[in-house]
């Protein structure tokens, strides 16, 4: 989508504007932006990489995260 290297704050306005959840690996992501009045959901996959194989195993967690997820409110998913 070309939105690399995008602060968390503008990347936040832009995928509300398009997506219902936000999922990143970015463990300070929640502490940064106030969320409260987002319209977006945010989960955060607390692991040191968005690399395929890091995140494979966290993958049912993510689901059930992406199920139960509400605009406003941040998700952690922790090994």
């Amino acid at each position: 989508m070309g939105w690399a290297g995008t602060k968390n704050g503008e990347l936040l306005k832009r995928a509300q504007s398009d997506f219902d959840v936000l999922l990143t690996t970015d463990q300070g992501f929640g502490f940064q932006q106030n969320l409260m009045s987002a319209s977006i959901a945010v989960i955060v996959v607390a692991v040191g990489s968005n690399d395929i194989n890091v995140l494979r195993p966290f993958v049912s967690q993510i689901l059930e995260a992406l199920d139960a997820a509400k605009p406003g409110e941040l998700r952690r998913i922790v090994p």
